[in-house]
């Protein structure tokens, strides 16, 4: 029987990574699969790339990969441009790291002999910057897997676990080792194994002590660089939710035209407006 470890979206956490290698072995995994975003936002993505090399796992890209790839390039979204995290993100890559990360596969098609194939990508087929998730109709899951003759499918990027089945695709997120976004702050994979005829799915939430990655924050001078987006970041490991985007919303309801500052998103954290304005599909544990 074929075992896997399906991980995603670590996003340079590496005490969340190191939560989860210690509570995979108890299950001896035949490989472990990595489904993008590995770097990024976290402080750590050079260790994670390192960890991930040591144990012999299997990467794809995601969009912060893609960020990373087109930093100071003709390639680089206006939308991304300028942003202060990516000189430090550079910083950290840089060599040996960075040129991994540019032979690196969008996707992985994987053939086992005790199970059907299994496509992996962070987002879609072919496009990294649209994805399912857990809200995804029938309808949405039938249209953006035209075409995909893979019966399990996993795509990460949403930070949620999940597993939909629609016709003959079961579609599974292992939701974020590093940066989970449904209030828990516990790191989350997903151990697959074969049945001969399909895989099973295991969720796991593990534990992680993230002392460390705040005190790396402290270390790297990370807010005093990058202001309020690095700023914002940190919130979003304190808080497991997409602070960012809820953060957006609110600033553009309450104060239309102000600039964001630390001060603002301190005043939206300490408004109790977050669960307001988060979007649908992260309206996950509303009691947190």
């Amino acid at each position: 029987m074929t075992r896997l470890a399906i991980l995603s979206d670590i996003h340079g956490n590496l005490p969340g990574l190191e939560a989860i290698i210690e509570d995979m072995a108890q299950f001896q995994p035949d490989h472990v699969i990595s489904a993008g975003d590995q770097i990024n936002a976290g402080p750590f993505s050079a260790q994670v790339m390192a960890r991930l090399y040591e144990i012999g796992a299997t990467m794809i890209r995601g969009n912060h990969e893609y960020y990373l790839l087109e930093y100071n390039t003709p390639r680089e979204p206006e939308s991304r441009r300028d942003w202060p995290t990516w000189p430090l993100l550079m910083e950290q890559l840089a060599g040996r790291w960075y040129n991994m990360i540019a032979a690196m596969p969008n996707e992985l098609t994987l053939y086992y002999p005790d199970g059907p194939p299994i496509r992996v990508m962070h987002r879609l087929p072919g496009n990294v910057w649209n994805s399912l998730h857990w809200l995804s109709s029938d309808e949405d899951v039938r249209a953006k897997l035209a075409g995909v003759k893979e019966p399990t499918v996993i795509a990460g990027h949403y930070h949620l676990p999940f597993e939909k089945r629609v016709d003959g695709w079961q579609v599974l997120n292992p939701g974020s080792v590093g940066l989970p976004m449904d209030g828990l702050r516990d790191a989350s994979y997903l151990i697959l194994d074969s049945t001969g005829e399909g895989w099973l799915p295991t969720f796991r939430r593990v534990p992680v002590d993230l002392d460390s990655l705040y005190a790396e924050f402290e270390r790297q001078r990370y807010v005093e660089k990058c202001g309020v987006i690095g700023y914002l970041i940190v919130q979003q490991f304190k808080t497991a939710r997409t602070v960012f985007a809820a953060f957006e919303q609110w600033r553009i309801k309450t104060h239309p035209g102000a600039e964001s500052s630390i001060e603002l998103v301190d005043e939206f954290l300490a408004s109790g407006e977050m669960w307001n304005n988060l979007s649908a599909a992260y309206k996950y544990n509303e009691h947190l």
